[in-house]
């Protein structure tokens, strides 16, 4: 039986990601799904943001341990994963 999906953000230590081509960006995605295909429908990645750094990805995933798995696998660092406990945005205020 497969457990439901959480959402998470991923803060990734990588110094100097901010400069990266698109050559290099288009390589580190390729990887990371390689490493989300071998670990199938447990893990889905969403979007990252990129800041001087660092990146900061969103991911679902059916708990941390499947995405320090990813991180292994990926060789990208899982410095800090947080579950999302909610979500806001400009339409809650209304």
């Amino acid at each position: 039986m497969t457990k439901t999906l959480k959402k998470y953000v991923i803060e990734r230590e990588i110094p100097g990601i901010e400069g990266s081509s698109a050559e290099q960006l288009k390589a580190a995605a390729a990887t990371s799904n390689a490493a989300l295909a071998k670990l199938g429908p447990k893990v889905q990645w969403l979007e990252s943001f990129l800041v001087k750094d660092r990146t900061y990805c969103v991911y679902l995933a059916e708990d941390e341990d499947v995405i320090r798995e990813h991180a292994r696998l990926s060789g990208f660092p899982a410095t800090r994963i947080a579950e999302v406990t909610a979500g806001l945005d400009p339409s809650s205020a209304s």
